[in-house]
């Protein structure tokens, strides 16, 4: 095996690949050209920054930048060519031009794709959600693009928006407000987004929106309290009876009735929560939790 000196060791299986070894790098993978064996691709994964002539030169990387749309080819604004000449006054005047020319090729929708997708993989990662939530989340979103939905509004909202809605069709138990929490954004922005794109863009996708339900919020507040199973079932039968005899929920926030059912559900079980800790996890207000505390109890008694 043979190591060459690069950003990375590539390996070569010289018993594989035939006497006269001439490598090429196209799209991004290393082939030989004489006998056609096709090696590892090499990619760059990080980007990094320069800001002084030094730098530039021992931060220079040969390989070609990847996306996943949009043009691949990237004209820099440089004064060297990609064999380290410095470039004179003409070239610097033609590759200017020609990189103006790429620019206004570029649509607005790609523009618009490039900013969005980080902000949506950094939010997939805080969040720690599934990559499948994340294709269906993208897929309502370049939906919504082409729909010109994302004008006059911003892009954080949708992206936030699109994926509380992927979250809700599987039934992922994440909550409207750790999304505006991880996008540092107002809940009310969110939900005008979201209202907007159960109107126009799932009905063309023919995907259905399921609202949280009170007995979801209950397994995953017991869950993150740690309580035990008897009394999640005790929380549940309560939720139950409270809706066999007629408790009104419409118009009111499920969380708060799911923490009332598991703060009297750990006083009939040895798990002891207070209100301060309950309501802390179902982020909601102490006063409300007593509010939904009462209501229930005049139900149930």
């Amino acid at each position: 095996m043979i190591f060459e000196k690069e950003t990375q060791p590539i390996i070569r299986i010289q018993n594989v690949c035939c006497n006269k070894q001439n490598i090429n790098i196209v799209d991004g993978i290393e082939v030989c050209v004489n006998c056609g064996l096709v090696f590892d691709p090499s990619l760059v994964d990080d980007e990094r920054r320069a800001f002084n002539s030094k730098e530039i030169s021992e931060r220079k990387h040969s390989e070609p930048r990847w996306r996943e749309f949009g043009s691949r080819t990237i004209l820099p604004a440089s004064n060297i060519d990609f064999k380290g000449n410095v470039l004179n006054g003409e070239q610097r005047t033609l590759y200017s031009r020609l990189s103006k020319i790429q620019n206004s090729l570029i649509s607005s929708i790609e523009r618009n794709y490039w900013i969005a997708k980080p902000i949506l993989k950094e939010l997939s990662s805080k969040l720690n959600v599934p990559i499948y939530i994340s294709e269906i989340a993208w897929k309502i979103y370049t939906h919504a693009v082409k729909k010109r939905l994302t004008m006059g509004r911003s892009i954080e909202s949708i992206l936030s928006a699109s994926l509380y809605i992927s979250i809700r069709i599987h039934e992922f138990p994440k909550l409207l407000e750790d999304i505006s929490d991880a996008m540092m954004m107002p809940r009310k922005n969110v939900i005008r987004s979201i209202s907007l794109l159960i109107r126009e863009v799932l009905p063309e996708l023919n995907l259905s929106y399921k609202p949280i339900t009170i007995d979801k919020l209950v397994i995953k507040f017991c869950n993150e309290l740690g309580l035990s199973h008897p009394t999640q079932q005790e929380a549940l039968k309560i939720i139950t009876i409270s809706l066999k005899k007629g408790i009104s929920i419409s118009g009111k926030d499920p969380k708060g009735f799911a923490a009332s059912a598991i703060y009297l559900a750990t006083r009939f079980t040895k798990d002891h929560k207070n209100q301060i800790l309950i309501s802390k996890f179902a982020k909601i207000t102490e006063v409300t939790l007593r509010t939904r505390v009462k209501e229930m109890i005049s139900m149930i008694s």
